[in-house]
């Protein structure tokens, strides 16, 4: 990421963030530092706050892309893994095994369905022009 972010002359910033009582903290110190886009990591805990991060993330005018509940939330972009259908596969997978299927004899298998979602509403709000491109390609368009 840190070679990518040099080639297009873009600052990161690894702001670490432990809990829910953490994102004032963490939103502020981006602020004092003139960030203008936050890119989120899908992670349990930020995952269960995702509409209030992406409440605050809007508040304080940053752009912001994560995972799909976050877009959901009020966050500008969201992209992640259909987590409906890994689930449906993992149940397949454990139902092999519990029928006597060696899990060693399993082949590992990776997503291979992505979601893109769109929140027109926290665009607006932001005076953003989402191109047309890019709205034809998204799975949702959240326009509440």
């Amino acid at each position: 990421m840190v070679p990518a972010a040099a080639s297009l002359r873009v600052n990161l910033y690894r702001v670490p963030v432990r809990g829910p009582y953490a994102f004032t903290d963490a939103l502020a110190s981006l602020i004092g530092e003139n960030v203008e886009a936050l890119v989120l990591v899908d992670d349990g805990m930020l995952i269960a706050n995702a509409q209030e991060f992406a409440g605050m993330a809007s508040a304080q005018r940053l752009t912001s892309i994560g995972f799909t509940e976050f877009a959901r939330g009020g966050g500008l972009l969201g992209y992640g893994v259909n987590f409906l259908v890994m689930f449906s596969r993992a149940a397949i997978l454990i139902d092999r095994i519990l029928k006597g299927a060696k899990p060693g004899d399993i082949p590992i298998e990776q997503a291979t369905k992505f979601e893109m979602i769109v929140n027109l509403r926290t665009a607006k709000a932001l005076g953003l022009d989402i191109p047309p491109s890019l709205l034809a390609r998204a799975d949702e368009v959240i326009e509440w």
